[in-house]
């Protein structure tokens, strides 16, 4: 019994053995970055609040671009290979769903910022910014991502060809827009700690903190391209997905 546990385990693919290790480290990395921004606003900047108190309204901004537009974005990206055994089709469906729950906190991430900006007295102005120029783009490229993808790969009737052919451009117009969503992230970090930070070039605790949720926004953003593009980790076909499309003629 122990001979041939041993056995499967020195079996086992080396490459997926790695894909495992860096897949769950880059879950630590995203869920370790969701908690410290929550810590960051909580301790340094008054928690969480609504339209009767902007600063703290403004709060929910971070937490939940943090939560979709970086955490949930980057996980419907490793969806097929994440889970490498689940079918193709439920695949498909879950990876608009991550998309929806991302989508959906990024819209109150952005009203979040509009309130913070426009309820103050006297208003601040809105999208002056190259966080929030580049930040708006990112959720653009998302949103024509999203629709063109649904209606390529989810919506029946669309011809295998314009599937082929679109695929190429999902994938990188996909990850370019997480890439552009990490790079903003960053810039929005980076532009709150210069305005909100007493003494920041002096490092405070909450000067740091910023620093390091920075660092863990490029390492999970690392993470997630490398386990998305390395080939050998690509996700093998399942013969359901083979059954599937003997049946059906179209996946």
């Amino acid at each position: 019994m122990l001979f041939t546990l041993g056995n499967n385990k020195s079996n086992m693919d080396p490459t997926l053995i790695n894909f495992k290790v860096l897949y769950v480290l880059t879950q630590l990395c995203g869920l370790t970055m969701i908690v410290l921004v929550g810590t960051w606003i909580g301790q340094h900047f008054g928690g969480l609040g609504g339209t009767d108190n902007p600063k703290q309204e403004f709060n929910w901004h971070p937490l939940f671009m943090t939560i979709g537009f970086i955490y949930l974005y980057g996980n419907s990206i490793l969806v097929y290979r994440g889970f490498r055994t689940t079918r193709k089709k439920t695949l498909k469906l879950t990876h608009a769903g991550i998309h929806m729950a991302a989508f959906v906190l990024t819209v109150i991430a952005l009203k979040t910022v509009f309130d913070s900006h426009n309820l103050v007295d006297p208003p601040i102005p809105n999208m002056y910014s190259l966080h929030s120029w580049l930040g708006l783009s990112a959720v653009i490229i998302f949103c024509l991502q999203y629709v063109a993808g649904f209606m390529a790969f989810l919506v029946p009737g669309m011809r295998e060809n314009y599937k082929i052919a679109l695929m190429p451009l999902h994938i990188y117009f996909g990850l370019f827009g997480f890439v552009l969503a990490i790079a903003s992230a960053v810039m929005g970090l980076t532009e709150k700690a210069i305005f909100a930070i007493p003494n920041y070039s002096k490092l405070p605790s909450a000067g740091v903190l910023a620093n390091i949720i920075g660092v863990l926004y490029v390492v999970f953003g690392g993470l997630v391209v490398y386990l998305a593009t390395e080939p050998s980790y690509k996700r093998k076909p399942i013969p359901e997905d083979t059954a599937l499309l003997t049946a059906n003629g179209n996946e």
